[in-house]
């Protein structure tokens, strides 16, 4: 993983030429030429080739121009063909790798009947006339894909090449060094669901291309491929229906090697808007309702079959069958719905899926997406067949709710559905990626640890812009075991320089990561004035408290991000608006806009003349907001207008306000004369009354960490709300205790005696094995273990319990609060003691206190003689 790191953060053929078929910009005698003097080399695929295979030659032919800038000669039978020769087939189905395996030429033993593999061989002499080739082998049409596109990203040609305008440096040499390389997937079925997608996503498409049609979807059909996923949820809010619509988009689908599905609650390859449509056809459209109208939904259900199935001479258009049922509309079905009706409903739906296609169900790729209350009948004991993948999902904030127990395997495995983006409660988020690659690794390396790896796919939304989070997730799906943590911790480098180049790499990737926490703290459409403490207003000066202190972090973030703009050539401006400068000025704008509201409500109350300046500053805030969503829309000659359309300032409860909405500012009629406005030092020091009546400690500050069981302790930079995160490894562990010992160890010293109050500020996770809820101990020096257990649970519809009430809180500030206290602690030195006890559970801040501690969004920053790393 760490090579492919590398090989991604070259972007480019400069870095060091070690590795099998890796990317040189000089030639050595066994290297292979696949650009030389602004030549490429020559392609040779089969005439016979899988549309798969030739539409990705199609493409790496016209990344070769891109690099080059001259297109290669194309061949479709070995005899004419001559020169440095790229060879790009599949095992078995060509017969010019088949001859190079019988003559001894590629060794392909490992490859027969993998999935999705591939081998990338420099091959001496595989032909008379031909000195040496490149040999892309797949072991399957996907395996032939990935092998290919993994050649184009390289040498420099980004998988966002048009989705985000990444330009491509030409280069008059590339050569790949002499070896072989083999590489597959570890998840089966990776992939992503645009949904949400009005208005931007959609009409972005219709703007562009009439509509969500073939044409569009051949764009992102390739992106998926570049990223070496294989899995789509097509875009279905109402009006839409990916086949219905345009049937070009599942033959597409097909011959471009994409697995096709659809969403969790819509089942047997049909889109949930079809069931309104066509009533004409012998379906009423009537009840979504099994128990009354069953005849009618099974004739639905078959038509999705048969279409699957209408490929011709018995084939199928590659898919995963979603079955099961929610209610019309992505609802739950009638209340107190029966397991049982469930059970009956998926025999009912495999008996479809046998009937048309002709072979036992099982033989047909299925799966049964335990969303929300689907989980719940699971959990009570719901039977699910064993050749259905069974999909976990997160609770749509990014926390996964379950995960398969050990040693529970099954013939169709399990896979994870993750979110990126969600309309629900507490509140929608839609607009602007919010998401933590490092909670993202988080929660999916758990899941694979537990043995979810048969299918990954994750809510993208409108797709952009969740292009870094996406290509993380992508990446990891891969090869989890790979994406160690510090192959984690070195990816936004990678990515940097695979997208900006090397120079500004560094530089860049702090700006997306530090972008990544800020924003994460809590979602754009949840903020309002009052979501973060201001501080005193102290006459001539006023103290903008925490509030203040974030407005610092993004407004220096700005001016960071504007430093090295300043240094990027022209062709690279368009990528970095739309990959990192938008995102960072939409969302410092926004926060300045609600600061400005914050502060004019405060001093108009009290009819302060200064409160004018503050409406002001909010009035116009509120403008550049628009200002900056019509500089994205005319980036590249208006290519991504309407993308940014997505309301957000404004919300009032968990749906989008319709429209923009300025938030309500207060004007001050008086004949004062207005101070002029002039804020205190910003302070990141700890909020305490006295030296240690409040002690905050980031939790990587640990004095001590004491590993056993098989488990280390490891910080994980930037995961969470501050420094970052502490987390037992290898996840996926069972249970240990206090005989077990895995500890961390926190050195303080009190000068008072009293009472100790101990807050553990956690990252979201939830109870992935219904077990109770997720333990940890604490400890003073030698004393007894108090065990604190999180219960939170993902809110359930039309209910509220204490569980429910603390979930929504812990989302909504993204972080989970745990506390304990210690009776009658003397004054001096004592060691707090944090164990482990169960799985995901994320330490990222200690606060120990005498007193109430004060108010505050994040909790008292770091105290004095606490704010340096572990001795290793």
């Amino acid at each position: 993983m760490l090579m492919g790191l590398a090989a991604m953060a070259c972007g480019s053929v400069a870095h060091a030429c070690t590795t099998p078929v890796s990317v040189c910009s000089h030639d050595r005698p066994e290297s292979f030429a696949l650009i030389q003097q602004s030549q490429p080399a020559n392609l040779l695929i089969d005439a016979s080739a899988d549309p798969a295979v030739r539409y990705v030659a199609e493409s790496f032919a016209a990344d070769l121009q891109r690099v080059s800038g001259h297109a290669p000669q194309r061949y479709e039978q070995v005899q004419p063909a001559g020169g440095n020769l790229v060879v790009i087939g599949v095992l078995g189905h060509s017969p010019v790798i088949d001859g190079l395996v019988r003559a001894g030429k590629i060794e392909a033993s490992d490859l027969a009947g993998q999935w999705e593999a591939f081998r990338q061989i420099v091959v001496d002499h595989p032909f008379p006339h031909v000195a040496r080739a490149l040999v892309i082998v797949g072991a399957d049409r996907r395996g032939a894909v990935y092998g290919t596109y993994d050649i184009s990203e390289k040498i420099g040609v980004s998988p966002w090449y048009w989705f985000a305008d990444v330009p491509v440096r030409q280069q008059a040499n590339v050569f790949l060094t002499a070896g072989s390389r083999r590489d597959q997937p570890r998840v089966k079925y990776r992939g992503f669901f645009i949904n949400d997608e009005d208005p931007s996503f959609t009409g972005w498409a219709k703007k562009h291309f009439g509509g969500i049609n073939h044409q569009m979807y051949a764009h992102v059909f390739e992106l998926e491929l570049r990223l070496k996923g294989n899995f789509l949820w097509p875009a279905m809010w109402a009006p839409k229906a990916f086949n219905d619509d345009d049937p070009q988009n599942m033959m597409l689908a097909d011959a471009m090697g994409i697995v096709m599905g659809t969403s969790h609650h819509e089942a047997m390859m049909r889109a949930q808007d079809e069931w309104h449509r066509h009533t004409d056809q012998g379906i009423t459209g009537g009840p979504w309702n099994y128990a009354t109208n069953g005849a009618n939904l099974r004739t639905f259900w078959r038509g999705g079959i048969e279409r699957m199935m209408s490929k011709g001479d018995g084939q199928s258009y590659e898919s995963v069958v979603t079955v099961g049922m929610r209610g019309d509309g992505d609802e739950p079905m009638t209340e107190g719905t029966a397991t049982q009706l469930l059970q009956t409903i998926v025999a009912d739906q495999r008996k479809i899926i046998a009937d048309v296609t002709g072979k036992p169900a099982e033989q047909t790729p299925q799966a049964w997406a335990l969303y929300k209350e689907v989980q719940d009948y699971y959990d009570h004991g719901m039977k699910v067949p064993d050749d259905v993948t069974l999909l976990f999902a997160d609770d749509n904030w990014g926390q996964i709710r379950r995960l398969p127990r050990a040693n529970s395997e099954r013939q169709g495995g399990y896979g994870v559905y993750y979110h990126f983006d969600y309309v629900g409660g507490p509140r929608n988020y839609k607009w602007i990626n919010t998401n933590q690659i490092e909670k993202v690794w988080q929660q999916m390396n758990l899941a694979y640890a537990r043995g979810a790896r048969a299918l990954w796919i994750v809510n993208v939304g409108d797709l952009k812009p969740m292009e870094f989070p996406l290509s993380f997730f992508l990446r990891q799906a891969w090869n989890p075991e790979a994406m160690t943590p510090d192959a984690l911790a070195q990816y936004p480098d990678a990515w940097a320089s695979a997208t900006f180049g090397p120079t500004q790499a560094s530089a860049i990737a702090q700006l997306i990561t530090r972008y990544s926490q800020l924003a994460a703290r809590r979602k754009p459409e949840l903020i309002d004035a009052g979501s973060f403490q201001l501080g005193a207003d102290a006459g001539d000066k006023l103290d903008g408290g925490e509030f203040g202190t974030m407005i610092a972090e993004w407004q220096a973030l700005e001016q960071d991000m504007l430093k090295v703009k300043a240094t990027l050539p022209p062709d690279q401006r368009d990528a970095y608006f739309q990959l990192v400068e938008h995102p960072i000025l939409a969302l410092s704008n926004f926060y300045q806009l609600y600061y400005a509201v914050a502060w004019n409500r405060r001093l108009a109350a009290v009819g302060d003349p200064r409160a004018n300046v503050f409406a002001d500053q909010a009035e116009a805030a509120f403008r550049r907001d628009q200002e900056i969503t019509d500089a994205y829309h005319a980036l590249n000659g208006g290519k991504w207008d309407g993308m940014m359309a997505q309301t957000h300032i404004g919300y009032s409860g968990w749906q989008q306000p319709e429209r923009q909405v300025m938030p309500e500012v207060k004007r001050v009629t008086t004949q004062r004369v207005a101070k002029p406005i002039v804020f205190a030092p910003v302070s990141t020091a700890s909020a305490t009354t006295a030296k240690d009546d409040v002690i905050s400690i980031e939790a990587p500050h640990y004095s001590r960490a004491v590993d056993g069981k098989g488990l280390s302790w490891r910080a994980i930079a930037h995961l969470g709300r501050t420094l970052g995160a502490v987390v037992a490894l290898p996840q996926g562990h069972p249970p240990t205790s206090a005989q077990d010992g895995v500890r961390l160890e926190y050195d303080v010293s009190l000068h008072q005696s009293g009472e100790l109050a101990l807050q553990l500020y956690m990252v979201p996770t939830l109870d992935t094995m219904a077990s109770g809820g997720v333990r940890m101990g604490v400890s003073v020096d030698d004393g007894a273990i108090q065990i604190l257990t999180d219960r939170m649970t993902p809110a359930a519809n039309g209910t509220s319990t204490q569980e429910q009430r603390d979930w929504d809180q812990a989302v909504e500030d993204n972080a989970r609060v745990l506390r304990a206290t210690f009776p009658d602690m003397t004054a001096g030195k004592h060691v707090i003691k944090v164990w482990r006890l169960d799985d995901n559970a994320v330490l990222q801040k200690l606060v120990l206190s005498r007193v109430p501690v004060p108010p505050s969004y994040l909790g008292p920053a770091e105290s004095a003689g606490y704010d340096s790393l572990p001795n290793p």
